[in-house]
């Protein structure tokens, strides 16, 4: 008996080709957004979310649906490609405070302290341990469930939950508390 060309491995390509193809329109600016607030390039960031979809479209016959979506599978390959983005740039960026976007109607005051809480809120960042930041980055930035974000670090949905609570109280106090 002869191998049939149209087994069930095409057909699952084809089946995940198809799949990855409808998270492009979903996914694409979370990815990119997710990559952007690690690196603080936005043309970078952009560049790192194409490269996503073209190495889950080059590695797509080795995926396996393991309990965690697809999407999820796409931001650790995002983690991926940021980690090796950042280890090229040998050093780590954060996001310009000129960024951010503040109204024009704004007056001078708003606009201080609009710029004094994200520097606060910016250094206080730094000072998480870097697996609190990534999940504050995938669950806030990403848009991911604590059970994806779980995935892709390989914990369990309620210690991610848990780091997320731990981060976020962190950051109320050192933002918060009176210099």
């Amino acid at each position: 008996m002869s191998a049939d060309p149209s087994n069930g491995t095409t057909g699952t390509r084809t089946l995940n080709e198809a799949k990855l193809v409808s998270l492009y329109d979903e996914y694409y600016d979370k990815l990119a957004r997710y990559v952007f607030v690690r690196i603080g390039d936005r043309t970078e960031a952009e560049d790192i979310a194409q490269e996503v979809f073209l190495k889950a479209l080059e590695s797509l016959d080795s995926y396996k649906e393991r309990g965690a979506p697809m999407q999820a599978w796409l931001f650790k390959i995002a983690h991926n490609l940021v980690i090796d983005h950042l280890r090229k740039m040998e050093r780590r960026r954060t996001v310009p405070i000129d960024t951010v976007q503040i109204p024009d109607t704004a007056k001078p005051e708003e606009i201080l302290e609009t710029r004094l809480q994200v520097e606060k809120l910016s250094e206080a960042l730094k000072r998480l341990t870097p697996a609190q930041r990534e999940v504050i980055h995938l669950r806030l930035w990403g848009g991911l469930t604590s059970a994806e974000v779980g995935k892709i670090l390989g914990k369990s949905s309620g210690a991610v939950r848990e780091m997320q609570s731990v981060a976020i109280k962190l950051l109320r106090k050192l933002v918060y508390e009176e210099d």
